[in-house]
């Protein structure tokens, strides 16, 4: 039996239970980098790829999210650092480059998108930059909160005996598709070219 709590702030989160497993549900969003886009490499020359060539490497560390659920609008923000090196650490440089923060629904369709950037000051001698930056998308609660009809097939109390109570109520296509409409994801990354892509799930 499993019977589907999906109310946050619930406190018995995973506890077996009578009346199935309770797990909680947030209307926050999902933080998360996606695959390939949470390290840079700058090259000079543009266009080599050799590991000689490589002028700058960055990546996107410590992210750490908070978000505000109170009120029409869920805040979702995202704190990370972007941590560089380069090559030449001879002379002091500005580094500036660019990162993308993106509300995503239902794991797939982008809703909203912000391209900014960050500046990384090398000083003279040194290999070795940071710096912090934060990220923040609004989602509305009212598109985020799953529809009642839909709460209460997933929260119903099953029984053993009843004829559905060992299926999923996820399994019913109707069911699986409202959570997802109402399911979002804040993704954070780096602004890359198609070839700096190309060349991190390649390398």
């Amino acid at each position: 039996m499993l019977a589907l709590a999906l109310l946050a702030g619930c406190s018995r989160q995973g506890n077996i239970e009578e009346g199935g497993i309770y797990t909680i549900r947030s209307a926050c969003p999902q933080v998360a980098i996606p695959a390939g886009t949470g390290d840079m490499t700058v090259f000079d020359p543009a266009g080599a790829t050799e590991a000689s060539a490589i002028d700058i490497e960055a990546a996107i560390t410590n992210v750490r999210t908070s978000c505000q659920e109170s009120g029409d609008q869920i805040i979702s923000t995202a704190n990370f650092e972007v941590v560089a090196t380069r090559r030449d650490p001879t002379q002091a440089r500005q580094v500036v480059l660019p990162f993308f923060d993106a509300a995503v629904q239902a794991g797939e369709k982008v809703v909203a998108k912000r391209v900014s950037a960050v500046s990384l000051n090398f000083a003279p001698g040194s290999l070795r930059a940071s710096t912090s930056a934060q990220a923040t998308v609004r989602i509305s609660r009212a598109v985020a909160t799953l529809p009642e009809d839909v709460r209460k097939t997933l929260t119903r109390r099953r029984k053993v005996g009843d004829v559905d109570a060992a299926i999923d109520p996820l399994s019913d296509p109707t069911i699986r598709a409202a959570v997802a409409r109402a399911s979002f994801a804040h993704l954070v990354g780096f602004q890359l070219t198609d070839d700096q892509l190309r060349y991190n799930v390649t390398r």
